[in-house]
């Protein structure tokens, strides 16, 4: 993975962007160097709170067939953005199929909230991206935020706004 900047506050003087840290702005960029800027539209905490508050109500009304394979409403959204495309893959090549067992057995004991798949002498290890302000922006988490939703309502059966009725609300 790439380092990322932080996004850094500038002000615009009608002639120059100036950073509102140059101490900041001198850890991450070098003088006489040139940067692009492009305008960063923060993601709303609502739209952040409105997410979670749904997984938990989706995850609340997980039928018993499901309950079990998502012991938290995390384990429900970590699967769901690796449903919707939103993971990191990684294919290990074991050589056979009794190592790739083997070697799935040690990535699946490692980390609870990643999808491993063997197939025949390979590993896939798929790990749900993460949907922080540092790694996603508004547009990239509104659509991963979209595309879960979608995913867990058609698991239940129901659709994404079902979920957020009265009857709901309280389970």
């Amino acid at each position: 993975m790439t380092d990322r900047i932080p996004a850094l506050d500038f002000d615009w003087d009608g002639e120059v962007m100036r950073p509102r840290s140059s101490a900041a702005a001198d850890r991450h960029y070098t003088v006489g160097e040139v940067y692009s800027l492009s305008p960063y539209a923060d993601r709303s905490m609502a739209s952040h709170n409105h997410e979670f508050a749904w997984l938990h109500t989706a995850w609340m009304n997980l039928p018993e067939t499901l309950s079990g394979l998502y012991p938290s409403s995390e384990h429900l959204r970590k699967r769901a953005l690796i449903d919707a495309g939103y993971y990191n893959e990684q294919i290990v090549d074991a050589g056979t199929h009794a190592a790739a067992l083997r070697v799935a057995a040690a990535f699946r004991s490692r980390e609870e909230f990643t999808l491993v798949i063997v197939r025949g002498p390979a590993v896939v290890i798929r790990e749900a991206q993460s949907q922080s302000k540092r790694m996603m922006g508004r547009d990239a988490f509104q659509q991963s935020k979209t595309a879960i939703m979608e995913v867990i309502a058609n698991m239940l059966g129901v659709t994404p706004d079902d979920l957020l009725s009265p009857r709901n609300a309280a389970a």
